[in-house]
């Protein structure tokens, strides 16, 4: 019997899978747990390791029938590679290239398990077929059964079948289909005449669909979008996913608004190489809810990469309608509380030991703001030089801008800026010092200053800088609570020098004043960008100590210091306009009170007026992903004349086994009013889930000058629904809850990334 024949028909038995990704799905805690099902392997006495491609048979019994065919009975076993073959009776017909069961069959590889009443397998037709069969997915929980299974080379094809990825007798989800085909070509499965069933009752059927075998990419049809808001109406999106090529896809998805309209909603995303690049845009031709008739619409077009080794190329723009299309409509690019699109194309060059870039960037200021600056261009170099002695180098950066604006009243300029000096850092175990001496040169050339007579056309600034930051380490053990700490002390100094100029004659074009926190205490500069150089001759001090354990992980920091101006600055300055003696004292402390308690806060209190000036607080418990607590508070005393106050809570916990609730809720303390609330309740189980969402956020308006007639609700309230099937062309992962941790307009943050 040539074992070579028998070996062609044993492989057209290899099966597809429905998800090669097949990682058991485990939660800790009590959260779900959905193992695979057991599937009990078919074992031979004889060892088949140094046999593999060999045909091995086992059987109580053999016989030859009309001396061309051998027949074997009484628990026949037939194995070859990783295939197995379990029959009351197999026949196996050498002249006519076939092999026959009788009785109950069991077929069974790595992919799949079959049991069935009868297999034939025809070396001519290259094919297997099985009759009332049963299968069962050994990567994925998929299973189902099919009046007849047939097997070619060019995959599967299942009559009058059914297919779920629920586990028990009744399976929550259900579908049956005429006929399935499963393709070994392209790895993707069509289903005819198919019922969709939830608990043995039928809700849809659908003539014809297709989806996938893989974790492979396939056009067709997405999960639908259903959600509601007050603003809105009820809303359904029907994405529809292409995969055009391997490099290149786009996701087009209908959007029906109740209350405004059809929107289209597209997204289109490329990777050449190292070059990734997405197309967004989201049309609506007329708003129902608008008294005007005009198309609102957003365009956004990201790209980055790096090419030729040393050069990277970063573009970001975007286009938008109207100033209010994200209160009204929402994105997933942006937020409904963004006040400007970001527009910028650089491209960059990086040596060993210098770099440039050449880049044009703008804002696309939303509401009623004043325009903003572009940029077009800005050329800017740095470079280094080590000196051979002590780390020290010499550095140098130069910059070119042109400053452009819309706006016909306003200057504009052409900016160089150049400044070179020494750095010698020094660094010990227990202490550093850091030294930095610069000459600074600023030249403008500045256009349409008729309407500014403070002006100048041209201007040079020249200005040096000299400083020096020093700081100590000590540190100790430590016993606290019966436990053995490190604990340290380590205080830090820095001087600071740059000398006074009048620099009213400047326009300001891309200057702002940062943050006074602890880390903001030894900076360099108090303002971002060049227009403003402010004068110091201060020391700054800052004096921190921390709680380390035995590991080495921190447990407690804290933190104070201050800035001490030794003249009449010209950038600190109270309410009254009157210079002060020193900055406002800031404060940065961590605890970690347990494994999951953690507390961080920070705040910056004015000694000389005795009031807080800034502060942060946040209580974080995490127990996992998907058990945590976190409480807020926020306060700024003078936030562009307005002063802000806002506490908030969010928590997500399981209910039980299945059932998860998320929540938060954010509070304005000095008007005495919500600002968002949000409810989210998610059932999973492991072949299927359920997210219903609950939303209550305050509408803004960012354009009263063009929306005056529109009635605008305070709040915008709704509520969304997403369902889920696990294992049809997909993973049995659970769902994740970043998004909905991080939905609304306070959405969480993490605790270690509170600026997030």
């Amino acid at each position: 019997m040539p074992s070579s024949r028998i070996a062609v028909l044993l492989t057209a038995v290899s099966v597809p899978v429905f998800a090669q990704e097949s990682n058991n799905l485990a939660l800790s805690g009590d959260f779900i747990q959905c193992p695979l099902p057991e599937v009990v392997p078919i074992e031979l006495k004889e060892d088949l390791s140094q046999r593999f491609d060999s045909i091995v048979i086992e059987s109580k019994s053999s016989e030859t029938v009309a001396d061309k065919a051998t027949k074997f009975s009484g628990g026949v076993k037939l194995a070859y590679e990783d295939k197995r073959i379990v029959a009351d009776e197999i026949l196996i017909d050498r002249d006519a290239g076939k092999i026959r069961t009788a009785g109950d069959t069991k077929f069974q590889d790595g992919n799949i398990t079959i049991q069935s009443s009868q297999l034939e397998a025809d070396n001519a037709k290259n094919s297997v077929v099985m009759s009332n069969s049963n299968y069962q997915l050994g990567l994925s929980p998929g299973r189902g059964a099919a009046d007849q299974l047939k097997i070619t080379e060019q995959g599967v094809i299942l009559e009058d079948a059914s297919f779920t990825s629920c586990l028990g007798e009744t399976p929550d989800w259900q579908i049956s289909a005429s006929e399935i085909d499963l393709s070994t070509e392209d790895n993707t499965g069509s289903a005819y005449n198919t019922v969709f069933r939830v608990k043995d009752i039928p809700v849809m059927y659908l003539p014809y669909f297709t989806f996938p075998l893989t974790n492979e990419r396939k056009t067709g049809f997405l999960y639908p979008q259903i959600s509601s808001s007050s603003k809105s109406g009820f809303e359904l999106g029907l994405p529809f996913y292409w995969n055009i090529r391997e490099n290149m896809d786009a996701t087009i998805t209908p959007y029906y608004m109740s209350k405004r309209g059809t929107q289209l909603r597209s997204q289109f995303r490329y990777l050449f190489g190292e070059q990734f690049g997405q197309v967004d845009f989201e049309y609506l031709g007329s708003d129902s809810e608008l008294s005007s008739n005009d198309e609102r619409y957003l365009g956004r077009y990201q790209h980055m990469g790096t090419f030729a080794e040393n050069f990277r190329v970063f573009v970001d723009y975007s286009d938008i309608s109207d100033d209010n299309y994200l209160v009204d409509l929402e994105s997933d690019q942006f937020s409904s509380t963004d006040a400007y699109l970001w527009r910028i194309g650089e491209l960059s060059y990086f040596a060993e030991n210098w770099q440039t870039s050449m880049k044009v960037q703008g804002l696309k200021v939303l509401g009623d703001r004043e325009d903003s600056y572009q940029t077009i261009p800005q050329l800017d170099f740095q470079a280094y030089q080590p000196l051979g002695f002590l780390n020290s180098s010499f550095n140098v950066f130069g910059e070119y801008t042109r400053f452009e604006i819309s706006d016909p009243t306003k200057p504009e300029a052409d900016r160089f800026h150049v400044e070179a000096g020494f750095a010698l850092p020094y660094t010990m175990p227990g202490w550093f010092v850091n030294t930095d001496l610069r000459l600074m040169h600023t030249q403008y050339q500045q256009h349409n200053i008729d309407n500014n007579p403070l002006l100048d056309e041209d201007v040079s600034r020249t200005l040096p800088k000299a400083r020096i930051h020093a700081g100590l380490r000590f540190d100790r053990f430590a016993n606290y609570f019966k436990q053995n700490f490190v604990q340290t002390l380590e205080p830090q100094l820095q001087y600071l020098y740059i000398p006074d100029e009048d620099q009213s004659m400047i326009a300001n074009y891309d200057t702002t004043p940062l943050q006074d926190d602890f880390d903001g205490l030894f900076r360099d500069r108090r303002f971002s960008g060049l227009d403003r150089i402010a004068q110091a001759n201060q020391i700054s001090w800052g004096l921190t100590s921390r709680l380390l354990d035995e590991s080495n992980t921190e447990l407690f920091h804290l933190s104070l210091g201050q800035i001490v101006y030794f003249n009449d600055s010209n950038i600190a300055l109270n309410e009254d306009n009157e210079p002060e003696s020193e900055s406002a004292l800031a404060a940065d402390l961590f605890l970690q009170l347990t494994e999951r308690w953690q507390f961080r806060g920070d705040i910056q209190y004015d000694t000389e007026q005795n009031s807080t000036e800034k502060s942060q607080l946040t209580i974080d418990y995490r127990k996992n992903e998907r058990n945590l607590v976190q409480l807020n508070h926020h306060y700024i005393r003078n936030l562009s004349g307005n002063e802000i106050e806002q506490v908030s809570a969010l928590t997500s916990f399981p209910l039980s086994r299945h059932w998860q609730f998320i929540g938060h809720v954010t509070e304005d303390l000095v008007r005495s009013r919500s600002l968002e609330a949000y409810a989210g309740l998610q059932y999973e189980s492991c072949c299927w889930a359920v997210r219903v969402a609950y939303h209550r956020n305050i509408n803004t308006n960012l354009d009263e000058q063009d929306f005056l007639a529109e009635d605008r609700d305070a709040f915008d309230t709704g509520v969304s629904l997403q369902f889920v099937l696990k294992g049809l062309g997909g993973d049995q992962k659970p769902l994740a809850i970043d998004d909905m941790l991080r939905s609304g307009l306070f959405g969480y943050k993490r605790p270690y990334f509170l600026s997030n």
